[in-house]
């Protein structure tokens, strides 16, 4: 009797170590999912930006080019004003698409969490399994009752 309850009792040693294995793996792989998901999206935004550089930097090059001719026409220097804004926004297009802005942002960052992280709470708090509960009965609730308001019309 005491060697069937020793084999158990290994038995369900080994199931609870291999059942932590398992999420612990999982753990792992959800892990490295959402980090390639961050990064696809981080890739995504970068490209954004490129292309939206290469529209604006044509815009920019159309726009200089008429700014300059009525200039050259006209002697007027109000007619080379728009390029001084443009020429920001240009900049900083080009910083954002090929520079090193986006190592600055990422470094900012890193100086909010470290330092002010106050700032990153959520306003009531991080969601709990009970809170989240409430919230889907109420909606449930919330569609019966609407079911059964349309019932009445």
């Amino acid at each position: 009797m005491g060697n069937v309850n020793k084999s158990m009792m290994e038995a369900t040693r080994r199931n609870q170590e291999f059942m932590l294995e398992t999420q612990r793996v999982q753990l792992e792989r959800q892990i490295h999912m959402q980090n390639e998901m961050r990064e696809k999206m981080m890739s995504l935004q970068i490209a954004r930006s490129r292309e939206l550089l290469y529209w604006f930097g044509t815009f920019y090059a159309v726009a200089a080019i008429g700014m300059v001719t009525g200039f050259r026409r006209t002697r007027k220097p109000g007619t080379l004003v728009p390029l001084l804004p443009l020429t920001f926004v240009l900049a900083y297009q080009a910083d954002l698409a090929y520079g090193s802005k986006i190592n600055r942002i990422k470094m900012e960052a890193e100086n909010i969490i470290m330092f002010e992280h106050d700032l990153l709470s959520l306003p009531m708090g991080v969601p709990t399994p009970a809170s989240i509960d409430e919230a889907r009965e109420r909606q449930e609730e919330t569609k019966r009752l609407n079911k059964v308001h349309e019932v009445f019309i």
